[in-house]
């Protein structure tokens, strides 16, 4: 269980121990200042999550101390505490932030619960930040589609696996299979679903970026830093962290995570502490980890860490009894979404859709159905107005430009591929190049690159 921090201000040293004692026994840490002046050097460097501040002290007054502490760091609680009771200062107190003002000699039960709320405050106050309501509230397990045994047997792993103490979860399955939603499902019917969800696709984001977006960084640690900033790790604090794309992580990262994985512990960048968090990390990957690992772009005990609870989500192809259903789940979503009142498919895009492969999966099925529901003028989804293709044609980038191709003859992947390949054809490899030329982001680019697996050095003359 994590020990939160509390920093004793006072002068009384008597009073500093009665203090630390109590909050000991309520299974929370503390530390002690003396004066204003080392209580903000020690709020600087131990970051703690809450502060009892006396009002008399011998250098800086308390009020003047709590001032500065809600302009630089407004999140920390801060219990005035005097021995006096003056009405003034207590209404100062509080018009300058601070949660709650206890009169010496203290309330033993009232200070416990005082601070018990003002630490809770400060969850809520996160949550709020951080949390999507809509998903937190509306998550239901039957918005996963399971019709199959494999994804019935599934669901039924991710229950127990979700109600379980599991602190690692590894996803494998290829791109658009639904992992993004299970990780929600492994949250939400948790223990943790009153805390945050936060999701990363590690592949979207440079390297140097990510270090800093999972672990945060202090002040000053690099020239941008110009104030502390707390990672996804540290924000997710009792809820769940989805990393995907797990594969894509450079060795350094994967040393950091894996360090992070053994103990539950981290440090921000430009840091000298280590910060407990307790969370469960949901990983996902496209990728072969074993093979991965034999071609030494994966460590092998960061797999072997990982690969404790692996769930591995079968390709829509071999699950034809969920084809059906998902084109009705979509067709019913879009239907809301575009005000129409579409009844379903027709008999000949039934057969379609259920000889049909789908490389793209769910995601795939999802925007065939999205695209025909805009173009569809009928009761029932046709074959004409489906991006389905059957024959393995080779597309190429001009034969859709100048129309030689026909669209319906296409699936959406095969349209992204084959314009993400010309275009590197085109530019000779250079991904900024290339960017520019389909309008997208270069991180854009890099992202749907190893998406479609394209080999960068087959397109460099």
């Amino acid at each position: 269980m994590i020990r939160q921090k509390i920093l004793v201000v006072d002068d009384d040293k008597l009073i500093r121990w009665s203090l630390h004692q109590k909050l000991s026994s309520w299974n929370l840490k503390s530390f002690e200042a003396e004066d204003g002046k080392s209580a903000l050097q020690m709020i600087e460097s131990d970051d703690p999550d809450l502060i009892l501040l006396d009002v008399n002290l011998p250098d800086i007054k308390g009020l003047d101390v709590l001032r500065k502490v809600k302009k630089k760091w407004p999140e920390i609680p801060v219990i005035m505490i005097t021995a006096f009771g003056e009405v003034d200062d207590a209404v100062s107190a509080i018009k300058h932030g601070a949660y709650e003002f206890l009169i010496k000699p203290i309330n033993e039960s009232k200070l416990q619960q005082t601070i018990k709320n003002a630490l809770e405050a400060v969850w809520l106050r996160e949550e709020v930040a951080y949390y999507k309501e809509k998903e937190k509230k509306g998550f239901e397990l039957s918005r996963i589609v399971a019709e199959s045994p494999q994804m019935k047997s599934i669901l039924d792993m991710t229950v127990t696996v979700a109600q379980s103490e599991a602190f690692i979860v590894l996803l494998q399955g290829e791109s658009g299979t639904g992992k993004d939603l299970l990780a929600q499902a492994l949250h939400y019917l948790s223990r943790r679903k009153s805390a945050p969800f936060l999701a990363i696709n590690c592949s979207a984001i440079p390297d140097n970026l990510l270090e800093s977006e999972l672990f945060g960084y202090e002040k000053g640690a690099f020239t941008d830093a110009k104030q502390r900033k707390r990672g996804l790790i540290e924000i997710a604090h009792k809820g769940t962290l989805f990393l995907d794309e797990i594969s894509t992580l450079n060795l350094h990262l994967q040393a950091k995570l894996l360090r992070f994985l053994e103990t539950q512990t981290f440090m921000r960048i430009g840091g000298l502490k280590d910060i407990e968090v307790d969370i469960r990390v949901i990983t996902a990957t496209n990728q072969n980890l074993e093979t991965a690992v034999k071609n030494e772009t994966f460590r092998k005990d960061l797999y072997f860490r990982l690969n404790v609870f692996p769930i591995l989500i079968p390709p829509l192809r071999e699950r034809e009894k969920d084809i059906l259903p998902l084109a009705e789940h979509f067709i019913h979503e879009y239907n809301l979404k575009f005000r129409k009142k579409i009844k379903g498919l027709s008999e000949e895009a039934k057969k379609l859709f259920l000889k049909y492969q789908w490389p793209g999966n769910i995601r795939e099925l999802k925007n065939a159905i999205e695209r025909a529901m805009i173009f569809e003028s009928g009761s029932l989804i046709t074959k004409k107005n489906l991006l389905i293709n059957l024959n393995g044609k080779s597309i190429s980038f001009d034969n859709i430009s100048n129309g030689k191709t026909k669209h319906q003859d296409l699936t959406l992947s095969q349209i992204e591929r084959t314009f993400l390949v010309d275009a590197l054809k085109r530019k000779n490899g250079n991904k900024s190049q290339a960017a520019k030329l389909l309008g997208i982001t270069r991180d854009a680019l890099r992202y749907k690159v190893k998406k479609h697996h394209i080999k960068l050095k087959d397109y460099i003359s």
